[in-house]
């Protein structure tokens, strides 16, 4: 007798295999210029200490009043405005961020309202330096699958308010801004070739905020400590952005069938010159495939790549058709490489 195989409980629909395109970017960052010399008057440092291990000479820094979910609506409003979209048009929108501006509602309920997106469906995602790759591919699927139309995507941080200014080896290292993409099928277009994210629990510790939350809550006695502020391994950290941005570019290069002096353009998380130039080593590509802003900017985690973006896009550093590779590493650790076709 044939056994009785269970029957499913819903019908399974043919999933869609729609490519999705970014059709438009934008960015923000904060009017206030906080230079390697206003540092110099704060903590023992130098300019030429800063430009020569990191090649950061200053970064931006938000008004007190000023939030994640400001600047991320003023960088969602010139994407928006990139692409030809209305708010209106916005099926969802996705924030990532380690400085929300609150534990909750999310931060991307904060920038709907602010821009008049009401049908989107709003949430945010925490994968620190990683997070807005890791959004991108969150809204691929949606798109995809033809579940949701039109995606924005944003990179936002106020890194200012969870840096330690005493600390010299890291309050140099950080900025605040926003990136924005928006993201949808477009007819014609391959958009996303390949991706790839992954991560290492294991580790978590040597780049992370380890107070504020609800294994370690601030209270009057350990406030001193300053424990909701950033803490990092450096070498360490160094050692492990470059090997996972490698490991991720080698991946996603694979999985197109390109090679990487086909790319058009590399747009690598802006944590720290020397990672990029030995990631540009190690591809046996000139420095000059790289897109680099961090000079001005400093590492603003998730905003970092897309800042990066928006001003390759606008700067024309990149054509319609010319594939591009977006690849980043955060705290974790997560990382994550993207070939899109722009």
């Amino acid at each position: 007798m044939t056994p009785l195989l269970p029957q499913p409980l819903h019908k399974v629909s043919s999933v869609s295999t729609r490519s999705v395109s970014i059709i438009g970017t934008g960015s923000y960052a904060p009017e206030k210029v906080l230079s390697n010399a206003d540092l110099e008057r704060m903590v023992e440092t130098s300019d030429e200490w800063i430009v020569s291990r990191t090649g950061i000479r200053e970064r931006r820094v938000a008004a007190p009043d000023e939030c994640t979910s400001d600047m991320a609506a003023k960088a969602a409003m010139a994407a928006l405005e990139n692409a030809g979209v209305t708010p209106q048009e916005v099926d969802m929108i996705i924030v990532a961020t380690i400085t929300p501006d609150m534990f909750f509602p999310s931060t991307a309920c904060f920038v709907q309202t602010k821009i008049g997106a009401s049908r989107a469906v709003c949430f945010d995602i925490s994968a620190a330096c990683s997070g807005f790759l890791y959004a991108i591919e969150v809204a691929r699927q949606f798109i995809t699958t033809g579940v949701h139309q039109t995606v924005l995507v944003i990179g936002a941080e106020k890194l200012s308010s969870i840096v330690d200014w005493t600390d010299r080896n890291t309050c140099v290292l950080f900025g605040d801004g926003a990136g924005a993409a928006v993201l949808r099928h477009r007819e014609g277009s391959r958009g996303i070739l390949a991706s790839h994210m992954g991560s290492d629990g294991h580790y978590s510790e040597i780049l992370q905020i380890p107070g504020g939350c609800s294994r370690n809550p601030v209270t009057a006695e350990n406030a001193h400590e300053r424990l909701n502020c950033i803490r990092m391994n450096g070498k360490e950290t160094y050692k492990q952005a470059v090997t996972s941005m490698i490991s991720a570019a080698t991946i996603v290069l694979e999985k197109s069938g390109l090679k990487a002096e086909e790319l058009a353009c590399i747009i690598p998380h802006q944590a720290n010159l020397r990672i990029i130039e030995a990631i540009a080593d190690r591809m046996k590509l000139s420095i000059d495939h790289f897109m680099v802003n961090l000079d001005r900017y400093g590492n603003t985690s998730a905003a970092a790549v897309a800042i990066a973006l928006d001003e390759a896009n606008r700067t024309g550093r990149m054509k319609q058709g010319e594939p591009v590779l977006l690849v980043v590493f955060g705290g974790g650790l997560t990382w994550a490489g993207s070939i899109i076709e722009w």
